[in-house]
């Protein structure tokens, strides 16, 4: 059976600067080499061979890798079939912003290869994230999830419980979405409108006051007004604009997951007046 050719997918996320890699390599992948960020990757498929602190290491599915700045590395398939791989390359500025208890010095991982299958998904996500059109504040959800799953590999413990100053923080960023829905906001600027310390003070106390992320309650607004709006008889592209999605396809993919029917489906139903997107028979 013949291997697939070789295949990298590069993506930039211009207000972190982080960078998602999703690649294929059949046989030898590159040489002996250094990068400036932090490395975090897991494997999806096949072995993937490389050396790191000195010894030859082989992530298998599922297996997470963790290289410092300025660690060597190289890589390569260590079975038939060869890897595959995704992988988020983490710039020193971020994640320092995101763990401030130590300020001026960088952490290191405990290990260049370890088995962290809540990690794994976490870089999966993030990568997927970044992959597609998506709001900015399940990027940054997201990759927050991965810097939570990374502290116990930097020795770093989880940030401060929520007090009682952050009830207020939580009302005043629902406040922000509820009466900017149709904007774009990111966690760093949800977080300085509603006077919070950072980004993560905000999604704990957000979470402790309503039991879901900022992101997931943005979503849930917007689809709310959206269906108010298609009763109303406006059509799914006037909607999606209204509402802060992305395009009308936007829309539908959350409408569908959160309803069960196509925007423009319900409208029907609810108006009599027929759609294009009405299903034919």
């Amino acid at each position: 059976m013949t291997a697939p050719p070789d295949e990298v997918r590069l993506v930039h996320d211009a207000p972190t600067g982080i960078e998602a890699i999703r690649a294929r390599f059949a046989a030898h992948a590159y040489d002996l080499h250094r990068h400036d960020d932090w490395l975090v990757g897991v494997t999806d498929r096949g072995v993937q061979d490389f050396l790191c602190r000195g010894a030859r290491r082989r992530s298998t599915p599922g297996r997470v890798i963790l290289i410092e700045p300025q660690e060597a590395h190289d890589g390569q398939a260590g079975a038939e079939g060869g890897f595959a791989y995704r992988m988020l390359y983490l710039p020193r500025p971020w994640l320092r912003a995101g763990m401030p208890e130590a300020p001026g010095t960088d952490p290191g991982f405990r290990a260049s290869l370890c088995d962290d299958a809540a990690l794994g998904e976490a870089i999966r996500r993030a990568c997927r994230a970044l992959e597609a059109p998506s709001e900015r504040l399940l990027r940054d959800a997201a990759l927050d999830a991965v810097l939570r799953r990374l502290r116990p590999h930097l020795g770093r413990e989880e940030g401060a419980a929520p007090t009682g100053r952050d009830a207020g923080v939580a009302r005043r960023a629902r406040e922000r979405l509820q009466d900017a829905m149709e904007s774009d906001p990111g966690a760093d600027d949800l977080a300085r409108a509603a006077g919070a310390a950072d980004r993560f003070q905000l999604a704990r106390a957000f979470r402790a006051a309503y039991g879901t992320s900022p992101h997931a309650y943005l979503v849930q607004i917007r689809l709310l007004r959206a269906r108010r709006m298609l009763a109303a008889g406006a059509r799914p592209a006037e909607v999606a604009a209204a509402c802060g999605f992305s395009d009308q396809s936007h829309l539908g993919r959350r409408f569908r997951r959160a309803y069960g029917l196509a925007p423009g489906a319900y409208r029907a139903l609810r108006t009599g007046v027929p759609d294009g997107e009405w299903p034919r028979r």
